[in-house]
Formats: structure tokens, sequence, C-alpha cells
């Protein structure tokens, strides 16, 4: 079956006094899919997600084109708040509210009736595992929690796209894995999913299509299993104290990849046996080998040195 593509960007810009936030990136969607933006603090990457649904102006260039489900954000913002559900980075739940109180206000923006609008809470409440909590005042909610119930209430229309920017940013691991679980199942109900998020085994996990952005320039794109097989070596040794490696047999080194991160050096090679022989050389508990991940790839591509922004 043939994938409907939901989101088309090509050529997009935008500016912020002189600040160029994003600069000619290109990219679609597919209906049901997981599309996610990584990038550095100041990469672009919310600023790209608030364009496509209309909160900020894209540069105005002949040669741009954007589209949501046929929509030009430019010129019919309502038609696509109607499709999509966002989840903004910040927590701004109005905390005078119980729980409830929050989802029936937002409910009215959506002119859903009271018996509608009761049915779609309890409902999500149940999704979200919130239905014991609906009476709750927002203050004795726990940061999971009140991640859980944004998310609820961005569900509210029934959105065919949802846009998650930085989801599940310092939550512990078990909620982390309940909205990755309910990320999923909306999926599999067709819903399109745009995320941005520093967790790079949230991406992993998540994500058919990651976007690498960085200074607002499209660096890498494509599946994140795909990307890993052909931009990375599959194993890395992580030397603890770089000084160690003082003593390493040149003609050994230069069979692996060499990158420094402060304090520590690692070695990366395709061949298992290159790293085993540089851990032969270390004393135990020096150093640790593991295979390599998307954080690797990210930091290969972006670099490890912090950007002004960050």
């Amino acid at each position: 079956m043939s994938l409907k593509t939901v989101i088309n960007v090509q050529h997009a810009y935008k500016t912020y006094d002189s600040l160029q936030a994003v600069t000619d990136l290109s990219f679609a969607v597919d209906q049901g899919r997981c599309f996610a933006f990584l990038g550095p603090n100041g990469a672009g990457k919310t600023t790209m997600m608030k364009m496509l649904y209309a909160k900020a102006r894209r540069d105005p260039r002949p040669e741009t084109v954007m589209q949501v489900f046929g929509y030009d954000p430019q010129y019919q913002e309502l038609a696509i708040k109607n499709v999509c559900g966002v989840v903004p980075q910040d927590d701004n739940l109005d905390v005078e509210l119980d729980v409830r109180q929050n989802l029936r206000i937002f409910s009215r923006f959506y002119d859903m009736s009271a018996v509608r609008a009761q049915e779609r809470i309890a409902s999500l409440l149940d999704f979200m595992e919130l239905g014991d909590k609906k009476r709750s005042p927002i203050r004795e909610l726990s940061g999971g929690m009140k991640r859980r119930l944004i998310i609820a209430r961005a569900l509210l229309n029934e959105p065919r796209l949802l846009i998650l920017d930085e989801p599940t940013t310092g939550l512990d691991p078990q909620v982390r894995q309940l909205i990755w679980d309910k990320i999923r199942s909306l999926q599999k109900s067709n819903v399109t999913v745009l995320l941005t998020t520093h967790y790079m085994e949230e991406a992993y996990q998540l994500a058919d299509t990651i976007l690498i952005i960085d200074k607002g320039i499209k660096v890498l794109e494509g599946n994140p299993h795909t990307l890993l097989d052909e931009y990375i070596e599959s194993h890395v040794i992580e030397i603890l104290d770089k000084t160690r490696t003082a003593g390493l047999p040149a003609p050994l080194l230069r069979k692996a990849r060499k990158e420094e991160s402060g304090e520590r050096m690692l070695f990366y090679s395709e061949q298992i046996d290159v790293i085993h022989g540089i851990a032969d050389k270390l004393p135990r508990g020096s150093f640790f080998i593991r295979q390599t991940n998307l954080e690797d790839l990210f930091l290969k591509i972006t670099g490890r040195k912090l950007h002004a922004t960050q």
C-alpha cells in the first residue's frame, strides 16, 4: 500500500532580525509516520515546527512550498489548527483549575458539545492513565502527570497530526516509556507524529525518519537504523582517561577513528578485533566497549563542542 504524503516543505526560510533560524529546509512526512527533528539547542527545530502550525511566519520567498494536509499555514491557519494537536516544550496548564476543568475549557475552542466533550475527556484521561486524577488540582500533579495531561489536551480534537516539542524532557524512565507506548498506539490509528527531542534513544525508538538540523540547515535525513549502518562504525571503546592512550601502539590506533571528548578518548571501528586489541593494552576499569548508537552519530555529524546558543 502506498503512503500518502501529508506534510510537504520545500525551501523553507525563517529569519529573526539578523538571525537566520532556518535556511533552505526541505522534507516530506507520510501519513501515520513519526518524523523527528534532531539538533543542538538553537538549531531551528522548534522554529520549523511553529511554521507548520502557523505560530511563526516563514520568510516570504517565491520558491518556498509549505503544505500540511494540503493547507498552507501562511493562509489557512485555522484549517491546520483544526487537524493538529500541539504539545509545547513548556507546561502551560491553568494551575487554578483541576485536571478535568483544564480539558473542558480547551474543548470549547473546538466548539464541542458538552456531552461530546465529557465523553472525549473521560476517554483521554483513561488513555493517558489519569482517570483517578480528574478532580486533582494541577499543583498536586507530578511532572509526568502534567506532561500526560498536556498530551491528552492535544488529542481532544482527534488530530490527524500530533506535534510534540520535547515531550519527555525531565521525566523519569517509567513515564517516558508510557508516553512512547501511547505515541505508538496513536500511530496505529494513522495519526502522524512530528517530534523534537534531545533524547537520542527516544528518536531511535519512535522515529521512522530523523532529520538532523544544525544552525538551521539540514545535515542528514533518513531512517535512524539505516543511518547508523551507513554513517558510523558499529563498535566503540571509550577510554575514561585519555592520558592512558599515550602508550598504545600507533599501527593499532590507525585502524580506528579517534574522537576526543573532555577527559575521554573514543576509538571507533567496524572491526571488533581492533576494539579488543586496544582494550588488551589498557588496565581493567579504565574503559568500556559498546555498540555505537544514535548519539554517537549525532555527535559525529554536529560536533562535540557547544554552540554559542547552548
